[in-house]
């Protein structure tokens, strides 16, 4: 019998880059919620936070520490198991989307080229898309186990807003597809390397991903799941402590993994713009954490821009908002997406 050799330092890397993104994607949360008060406070003339540490950097774990040692209250109606279950599917869909994303470019560890990205698969965006569709569940599962009208109202909101804008969001998504050949992350990266990014041949595609983005993120103009002056406070009513943090830490987290794929889609990933990197002359890891900045830096701007259109836009009504899903975006996903092919048959003739 032969044993398969197992490769230690690949799966001690995987390790390692597994903790990193998501002590990365907790930080960027944690901080999303500072920074989300700043600039409301910005927006409206006020200084926000100002108590907790310097320039009030140490409200978030204020804030965290205040929700770990909450009292934990389960309703004697409620669904015991799942009311637990909600909030944790919530986090962890949260989390597993960022395992097909490529952070950076790849790395030289102990004489290895050690890419940073967890999983490279073939079939990288629809493993988002299968992920991110599982996200209604942790929504509707919380609202329906609480045993609450309020909270029921809100998860049937919250899956018929989700489904809907998945549908325009798919749609956009298949011209860039077309353009690059393929589903792998990576790939789609690099082509945008070789070619230019995909903005400038996808602008109203990306339009109408961003828009998706905001949906499935519950992100003003499309937080009826959460409209507190209609339903009280939505689906987590009759949450508190960690299980309204997870709640709440789940969402900034998919706002922050929206922004990075929004990057990695359509603005080149980690790629700096008009810059030729191979021309440095620096290290290979020097440039691997000059990427990682990069893309950083695109994705903390989409997450200002989500910030920024949540104190700016008024909630839609529910109406509007399935409106604005079925009759607006899908026929204008549809017409890029026949566009697209033309564009491209011709091209290939």
């Amino acid at each position: 019998m032969h044993l398969l050799a197992i490769d230690w330092f690949f799966i001690l890397e995987k390790l390692i880059l597994i903790a990193l993104v998501v002590t990365l994607s907790m930080i960027v949360a944690m901080y999303a919620t500072y920074g989300e008060r700043k600039v409301a406070a910005f927006m409206q003339d006020r200084i926000g936070p100002n108590r907790a540490g310097p320039f009030g950097l140490l409200q978030p774990l204020a804030d965290g520490g205040k929700l770990f040692f909450k009292e934990e209250i389960i309703p004697l109606a409620s669904s015991k198991f799942l009311f637990v279950l909600g909030p944790v599917l919530a986090m962890v869909t949260a989390l597993l989307t960022s395992a097909v994303i490529p952070w950076g470019s790849p790395a030289l560890i102990a004489g290895r080229t050690v890419p940073l990205q967890i999983a490279d698969i073939n079939i990288g965006i629809l493993y988002v898309f299968g992920v991110v569709s599982l996200g209604v569940y942790g929504i509707m599962i919380g609202g329906w186990a609480s045993n609450n009208k309020f909270s029921l109202l809100a998860g049937i909101r919250g899956a018929s807003q989700m489904i809907s804008y998945e549908l325009a969001m798919g749609l956009s998504l298949i011209a860039v597809l077309m353009l690059t050949g393929s589903l792998q992350m990576s790939t789609i990266v690099q082509n945008q390397l070789d070619n230019g990014w995909n903005i400038i041949y996808q602008p109203l595609g990306f339009i109408i991903f961003f828009i998706c983005a905001l949906a499935e993120c519950n992100r003003t103009p499309f937080d009826l799941p959460e409209a507190e002056n209609e339903l009280n406070f939505g689906y987590h009513q009759e949450y508190s402590s960690m299980k309204l943090g997870f709640y709440l830490f789940a969402e900034y987290i998919n706002m922050f993994i929206s922004g990075v794929i929004m990057s990695t889609l359509y603005f080149g990933g980690y790629d700096i713009p008009f810059v030729n990197e191979a021309s440095w002359g620096i290290s290979q890891n020097f440039l691997a954490f000059i990427s990682f900045a990069v893309l950083m830096v695109k994705a903390c701007f989409f997450v200002f821009v989500f910030m920024w259109i949540r104190w700016t836009i008024p909630r839609f009504r529910f109406d509007q908002l399935m409106h604005l899903g079925w009759k607006r975006l899908v026929p204008l996903a549809l017409v890029n997406m026949i566009i697209t092919a033309l564009v491209v048959l011709w091209l290939q003739k």
